[in-house]
């Protein structure tokens, strides 16, 4: 019985990565070597579904990751636009509205950490107060 699970589990990831990677149900149950009426089934099972979004959050956490790694040249790109006079007005316009825009979402984002952190000390402190 544990080759049957085994085999099932390795399935199972096959038919996961195939989902990630295919356009379609259709194609991902071909690619897994599954049949789609399986695939389907498996898709309306508790494990499978946590294990499936799971492996999705982890591909958006990667390319998140990505994107966050090119920052720095968006910055400068965005810059370098706004403040070409030789860019379209519209163009630098878009550039600066883009600047503007990261900026307060920055600054929103700051003091909701800052606000966050003084709610977390205060949650502490209130528990240590209630355990006397």
């Amino acid at each position: 019985m544990t080759g049957h699970g085994a085999k099932f589990g390795r399935k199972m990831e096959a038919a996961i990565a195939a989902l990630l990677a295919r356009p379609s149900i259709e194609d991902a149950a071909r690619v897994a070597g599954v049949a789609e009426k399986t695939l389907r089934r498996w898709m309306r099972e508790p494990q499978f579904i946590a294990q499936y979004l799971q492996a999705r959050r982890d591909g958006a956490s990667q390319a998140i990751a990505r994107l966050q790694q090119g920052m720095g040249a968006a910055a400068i790109t965005m810059l370098k636009l706004m403040t070409d006079p030789n860019v379209p007005a519209a163009v630098r316009l878009r550039a600066a509205e883009a600047v503007f825009s990261c900026g307060i979402k920055g600054i929103e984002v700051e003091d909701i950490e800052v606000r966050l952190a003084e709610l977390e000390l205060a949650a502490e402190a209130n528990k240590g107060g209630k355990r006397r």
